[in-house]
């Protein structure tokens, strides 16, 4: 008997096997990274391969490739949902953090546009389907099936702190993402392909050594063109390249939130875990702000769409005013964005008198965040520093020079401020999170008998007391009227809204075909036309997803302000 108190420490100890769990948890990540690394250089390979007309790779390839990465993945996704999350004690945590609901209803919204891409994409191949081969129908059905799943999978599914498969569970989560990353490489490809071809057609460089048209790729394997010469055709095909950038979001917003699920597998959550959560209050969006920031942010959304239409009809029409079209553009483009530089500037200076705490907890989603805003800005400070060089070297005479330069240097001192302003929201507390820098003093009173209510110390501010129930015991709560919104904090909403409006329409206008590169004889002259626009169609995608991805920031921003 004197022996099994003994013994029983011995055999009841799982603790001590708590070091090797953490390392093969290195382990497990390791191989799904090592998985994902593969299936996505064999990807980046074959599209980047199939886009130019000398490599004996055609699009039907890269279709079969995605159509098989997307069914795979829909696989694991349907694995995981009915069998995966059912287990006992599958998934004992959640990330209040992960998946905030603007970034699941930015997923939602991006996914049904995609949709819809695939119906135009589906009806513009079948529009010709007896010289075209079979999985040009089947690609855009199997991605619609993929992005349904997939949208429900995150929707359901972000926050889990998954248990159970542990090492599949994250290979099932890289391969997804690198499925999304190589949908995205394929379309921004595609996009490229367009507009180069357009360019061609309409500067004669035809005979620079440009990615091909899909019109040669798409019977190039069959020996024979598909000409797309009847109306619907046309409707579609133009349809589903202006849906484009809605597919390559939805791409970058899904692989975003596969990846903090990534790192959240296996991950232990303290049940007193805290720090600012994502839930919006059920306030109106204007209730506590000044009005200016929304009132002028939507002025220049609105004055940007009129600035992009004029330029849309002024390059592309048969009298075309590059010129003119190109001062109109960078004279808003320039001005939105030093009123962007005032803006977070101004958001910086007033979080020096901010005594918020600074959060410090492991949060997954904001690292994540902090990371993909900085790194994507690095596309758009490379175009900005190829066209500073090509002004400054080149020394073109005009006011188009002058305005080039200007903006090259605006949008770089734009995305430093607000990088930092962003940087510095994400890592503040929420609203009434002050530090501690002084003790605090005797704490307020917040529940009380009221027969012993008038023998506590005073506490300032006094409570309002609600009357007790008559059957109860006397009883009663002290109701502390929170204290109205400061200014500072109405400061930082105006500002929050007003950079969210203007990185919208510093969206629209690339994402949607705005390509002054191009239409800027300034940078061509100076590199070349095949150097400038192999810089630019490698840098723009990350220079157009970083304003999307400053816009979900910054409406985090907002509801933390």
């Amino acid at each position: 008997m004197s022996e099994d108190p003994a013994a029983r420490p011995e055999e009841s100890g799982p603790a001590p096997r708590a070091a090797p769990r953490e390392v093969w948890k290195k382990g497990g990540r390791l191989l799904s990274v090592l998985l994902a690394a593969n299936a996505l250089l064999l990807a980046c390979a074959l599209i980047s391969g199939g886009a130019f007309n000398k490599v004996a790779v055609y699009d039907t390839d890269v279709f079969a490739l995605l159509t098989t990465m997307m069914l795979l993945a829909t696989v694991w996704i349907l694995f995981y949902l009915l069998r995966t999350v059912r287990g006992p004690d599958a998934v004992p945590y959640r990330d209040a953090h992960a998946g905030p609901i603007w970034l699941r209803g930015g997923l939602v919204l991006f996914g049904i546009c995609t949709l819809v891409m695939d119906v135009f994409k589906t009806g513009y191949y079948s529009s010709f389907f007896e010289c075209q081969s079979a999985i040009k129908i089947l690609h855009p059905l199997a991605q619609a099936v993929f992005v349904v799943v997939q949208t429900y999978f995150l929707w359901v599914s972000a926050k889990d702190c998954v248990h159970v498969h542990l090492d599949l569970t994250r290979c099932g989560l890289m391969f997804t993402l690198t499925t999304n990353l190589a949908v995205w490489m394929a379309a921004v490809v595609e996009e490229s392909v367009h507009q180069a071809s357009s360019h061609s057609a309409s500067h004669g460089n035809a005979s620079h050594a440009a990615p091909a048209p899909d019109a040669e790729r798409a019977g190039g394997q069959l020996g024979g063109h598909c000409p797309c010469d009847t109306v619907t055709c046309r409707v579609f095909q133009q349809g589903y390249f202006y849906l484009h950038p809605f597919n390559i979001e939805y791409s970058l917003f899904a692989s975003t939130m596969l990846y903090v699920m990534w790192k959240n597998v296996g991950r232990v959550l303290a049940s007193s875990a805290h720090g600012h959560g994502h839930d919006p209050s059920p306030v109106s969006p204007f209730r506590e702000t000044f009005f200016a920031g929304p009132v002028l942010g939507l002025l220049l959304l609105t004055s940007g769409l009129a600035v992009f239409i004029l330029y849309e009809v002024q390059v592309s029409g048969e009298r075309g005013h590059p010129q003119q079209a190109l001062v109109t553009y960078y004279s808003f483009s320039i001005g939105c964005l030093g009123l962007m530089t005032l803006a977070s500037l101004s958001g910086s200076v007033i979080y020096r008198f901010d005594r918020r705490a600074m959060d410090h907890h492991k949060n997954p989603t904001r690292t994540l965040d902090v990371a993909l805003l900085m790194g994507a800005a690095l596309g758009q400070y490379a175009i900005s520093y190829y066209s500073i060089i090509a002004v400054v070297v080149g020394m073109p005479r005009g006011m188009l020079g002058a305005l080039d330069l200007a903006h090259a240097l605006l949008t770089i001192v734009q995305h430093t401020f607000q990088n930092a302003f962003i940087i510095e929201s994400l890592h503040r507390g929420p609203p009434g999170a002050e530090s501690h820098a002084h003790p605090p003093k005797e704490p307020c009173l917040t529940f009380a008998n009221l027969d012993a209510l008038y023998t506590l110390p005073a506490c300032p501010p006094a409570p309002r007391l609600v009357g007790s129930s008559p059957e109860g015991p006397q009883e009663a709560v002290a109701v502390i009227l929170a204290p109205r919104s400061h200014w500072r904090r109405r400061c930082l909403k105006d500002i929050s809204l007003f950079l969210l409006l203007c990185n919208i329409i510093l969206w629209i206008m690339p994402a949607f075909g705005a390509r002054p590169h191009f239409s800027n004889e300034v940078e061509v002259d100076f590199y070349g036309y095949s150097l400038w626009a192999a810089i630019v169609n490698i840098c723009l995608p990350f220079g157009i997803f970083y304003r999307m991805h400053a816009v979900s920031s910054l409406l985090e921003v907002y509801v933390l302000s």
